[in-house]
């Protein structure tokens, strides 16, 4: 089997892992399970779904990211940034369209690993990635001004200005108590850490919370006054019915949740990379992140990808095996078996207080702010994509800031694309043939191409040739440094022969090797170009140009 498509456990269990590296995975582990608990509750209720289906994605996700994903140290879960796309989808489709989603993603994932694909996600701009993940922080806070604020409205808007406009209408309904539990969380959250590094912060604001609501009874929501009982046990697993009029309808959510979990997996990945000096298996990674989601789908949890913050978190508590990931799953389970029942106090205020911990990590205002000084395109894309994740979806941000992306990596490659243009007054100028004894005869014409000849150039490269006022015997197009050619740009260099033929103007090819002669033959460019008037190297090409003269 390709070393790619191995599971990095597997490597690792068959390289031997000594007992100290299991000792420190474990205790990491603990504490990540500990840490992911609040998180897991609380963006499963940020995303329009029960408590317990955050939980129940952490496990199942978190085992299967952890032992068959490509990454050491990558920490599988329900993330912050599906938020959006999850509460969408469950407005639209309900709790039924959802689990069709995820589960369709999965496969969408996989496919993408299988194909290979993984490195390319890597190469999304950075700009596109701030400004939908800056979107999505500016969308949690807000999401959370009602449970913060304690301002109990029973149906808060999914549009982000009509959200807004609701909440204002209702600041009389303020609750204290509400914003000194969600304030106090904090501080505490944010805090913490700096007196007892070992203990999260989160959960302390939690434990505390909920002991004093619960000792002096304190009028604020709590999970269980809003969705009741947390099962203390994991659903039967159960596949959902798909059907060719669902995929159509959950087609494009199920792409969104899978292109956002790829990237976020990956980028997660690159990052623990960074942090321990190790090397992911992309694709890998993918087919576990795919399978990850179709089983969080069939136990009724969301959609899952890896978590960058509890990443960070196991490799700075010493994890450095996907044991960490496993056993930080098993923590979970044991919680959610053992511990359900309490969590249903936890009170709601407390949760958004976290939530906006997360919102405030997950903003990138820094980097935000370094882009907006740099390329106009760049800011284009940010900008784009941020205001429409914030006043759209993410569906439509993603989709329009990778077309973005694609028009700026195309207009970057056109400029990249030299055409210089060379006759026999002038040859003894040019710098590329300093290391060249050429004699270039009288009415030959030579251009040198540098850089690849696809559709974003091609017209560049068309104009720039066909707009000689020259009147040449013969034209050279020497293309020792172009790295590939494209159907426009197979079909540019066509209509340039032919143009060049019909004024009786012969055209001589330079720097052709066997494998791009290969690809001429597939492009049928032998139909407008004889082969002898093919070289590989520009004497033999300038001997045959002599011989018209």
């Amino acid at each position: 089997m390709n070393k790619e498509f191995i599971p990095k456990l597997f490597s690792l269990l068959k390289e031997g892992i000594s007992k100290e590296t299991i000792t420190k995975d474990i205790l990491s582990g603990l504490i990540v399970g500990i840490v992911a608990l609040p998180l897991a509750i609380a963006f499963a209720i940020a995303s329009g779904v029960s408590p317990e289906k955050g939980i129940i994605t952490a496990i199942i996700a978190g085992i299967i990211i952890s032992a068959f994903g490509g990454s050491r140290v990558q920490i599988g879960g329900p993330t912050g940034a599906f938020i959006v796309i999850v509460y969408g989808i469950v407005q639209e489709h309900g709790i039924n369209g959802l689990t069709i989603a995820t589960f369709m993603a999965g496969f969408i994932i996989i496919g993408l690993g299988l194909a290979r694909l993984g490195n390319l996600l890597k190469f999304i701009p950075y700009s596109l990635i701030v400004g939908f993940t800056s979107g999505i922080a500016l969308i949690i806070f807000s999401s959370q001004i009602n449970d913060f604020f304690g301002l109990q409205i029973a149906k808060v808007p999914a549009d982000f200005m009509d959200k807004w406009a609701v909440y204002f209408e209702n600041l009389d309904k303020i609750n204290g108590y509400a914003i000194a539990i969600a304030g106090g969380t904090v501080i505490i959250t944010l805090y913490f850490q700096k007196l007892i590094k070992k203990i999260p912060g989160s959960i302390v604001a939690i434990l505390l919370s909920t002991i004093v609501v619960q000792v002096f009874g304190i009028p604020v929501d709590t999970i269980e006054s809003n969705f009741g009982e947390i099962p203390n046990h994991l659903s039967m697993p159960s596949l959902p019915n798909v059907d060719y009029a669902t995929v159509k309808s959950l087609i494009q959510p199920a792409f969104a949740i899978a292109l956002l979990g790829g990237i976020e997996s990956l980028l997660s990945a690159v990052v623990s990379d960074s942090m321990i000096g190790g090397k992911h298996r992309s694709n890998m990674e993918l087919i576990a992140q795919g399978g990850a989601n179709i089983f969080s789908a069939i136990f009724g949890g969301i959609p899952a990808t890896g978590a960058i913050a509890r990443t960070a978190t196991n490799v700075k508590n010493g994890g450095r095996t996907p044991i960490a990931g496993i056993v930080h799953a098993l923590v979970l389970l044991s919680i959610m078996l053992l511990f359900a029942p309490y969590a249903k106090l936890i009170p709601l205020s407390c949760l958004a207080g976290i939530l906006m911990v997360v919102a405030y990590h997950m903003s990138e205002w820094r980097q935000f702010k370094s882009i907006l000084k740099g390329n106009r395109m760049d800011i284009i894309i940010l900008l784009s994509t941020f205001f429409l994740t914030v006043i759209f979806d993410l569906v439509i941000a993603i989709e329009i800031g990778i077309v973005l992306s694609s028009f700026m990596f195309m207009k970057r490659m056109s400029e990249a694309v030299l055409v210089e243009k060379i006759t026999s007054d002038n040859i003894n100028d040019e710098h590329l043939f300093d290391d060249e004894l050429l004699e270039l005869p009288k009415n030959v014409l030579l251009y040198e191409i540098n850089g690849p000849l696809f559709f974003g150039a091609a017209r560049q490269f068309q104009e720039t040739i066909s707009n000689t006022h020259l009147q040449p015997k013969v034209i050279i197009i020497r293309m020792r440094y172009v790295p590939m050619i494209d159907a426009t740009g197979y079909q540019s260099l066509k209509e340039i022969i032919k143009s060049y033929r019909a004024k009786g103007i012969k055209v001589i090819l330079s720097g052709i090797n066997e494998e791009t002669k290969k690809d001429f033959e597939k492009n049928e460019m032998f139909s407008v170009l004889n082969e002898e008037y093919i070289f590989k190297n520009i004497n033999e090409a300038l001997e045959k140009a002599k011989s018209f003269n």
